[in-house]
């Protein structure tokens, strides 16, 4: 019996990646072996499958790195250019060719000397890419190029080539699920939970449960409570839904609950819907709740001029300056007085 030390450092080195996609933490990890002045393309990495004088596999492609299997964990259900893949472990192969196509192989076989034992009959999903140009990379690296909310796009880079791949997750449908799950638990019982989950359903575009979801904040459970910031939610859930009315009646009930930033911000939301009249109107009630501060005269000012009231938005810089406003309001009023006519 012989002895090994396997604690041994190797020529190729390992690594592992992970990207984020929503709430999937999609991995792989792979050995490193260098370029070292070798022709990579047709020459060390063949092209199509190659003969096999080690292993079972009669023919074998390329393991899409060194010494063991590449493996990628998906943790969620995934598309892989726009082809169905299963949750699981699985090893990486490819099949490059002179072309520049190249196959991707996804293996349910992960612990494996690289292809040398590849067993066709455990491939699960097959995808056709194509090679580009890159940037030189002495060490095959593999990177994810691009990440969005539902997806990434995962390339393997060596010599001055690219193999990329696009990878999708439904990821608002996972996240939705797992909120239903979180709701029925102990987070359940708080109002901010529910609030939160509507939030982000209105975001994922589920207004029918994000509706249903706020309503539980609003009222009906013990931990119901109506609060600016809901009605708000609320209210914006509505305007997605085409329930334009119904919207417009919650801001009237949640002004009376806002401060005075909520009431600031509220006002300028509705200026960006140009809806100036009402933005008007919270902005009055905040100089009626603030009588003494010069900001609310500043931006009532400017909802009157974006209205095209010039008198009346001459009159609230002009207040809003003999307020000791502070230097950044101050700036505001005399910009917008002299976009007025005024030089002060």
């Amino acid at each position: 019996m012989q002895a090994q030390l396997n604690f041994l450092p190797q020529s190729s080195q390992m690594a592992t990646i992970t990207q984020r996609v929503g709430i999937s933490d999609i991995s792989v990890t792979y050995s490193r072996p260098k370029v070292n002045g070798r022709e990579v393309w047709g020459g060390i990495v063949p092209y199509g499958l190659s003969a096999n004088n080690f292993g079972t596999a009669k023919e074998m492609p390329w393991r899409a790195g060194a010494n063991e299997n590449t493996v990628i964990i998906l943790p969620h259900q995934a598309k892989v250019e726009g082809k169905v893949l299963a949750a699981g472990t699985y090893s990486l192969h490819m099949i490059p060719k002179a072309s520049g196509d190249v196959t991707v192989l996804f293996n349910t076989a992960t612990s494996s000397w690289g292809s040398y034992f590849y067993d066709k009959s455990k491939d699960v999903l097959a995808v056709d890419v194509k090679m580009v140009d890159a940037a030189h990379h002495e060490l095959l690296t593999f990177e994810f190029t691009e990440t969005s909310a539902d997806g990434t796009t995962l390339a393997l880079m060596w010599d001055k080539k690219s193999i990329p791949m696009k990878i999708t997750v439904a990821s608002s449908e996972l996240v939705m699920e797992k909120i239903e799950n979180e709701l029925t638990g102990s987070k359940g019982f708080s109002r901010q939970s529910w609030e939160q989950a509507a939030a982000y359903a209105l975001g994922a575009g589920k207004h029918e449960q994000a509706l249903k979801w706020i309503n539980a904040a609003t009222e009906g459970q013990f931990f119901s409570q109506k609060t600016f910031q809901n009605l708000s939610t609320k209210g914006n859930i509505l305007k997605a839904m085409g329930k334009t009315a119904e919207a417009d009646a919650l801001i009237d009930e949640s002004m009376v609950m806002a401060n005075m930033a909520q009431l600031n911000a509220m006002g300028y939301q509705l200026l960006g819907a140009k809806n100036f009249k009402k933005a008007i109107e919270v902005f009055q009630l905040n100089v009626k709740n603030n009588p003494d501060n010069a900001n609310v005269y500043d931006s009532l000012g400017e909802g009157y001029k974006l209205a095209g009231d010039k008198s009346n938005a001459i009159k609230a810089f002009k207040k809003a300056l003999t307020l000791d406003p502070i230097p950044a309001v101050k700036a505001n009023s005399l910009k917008l007085l002299k976009e007025l006519g005024v030089n002060m």
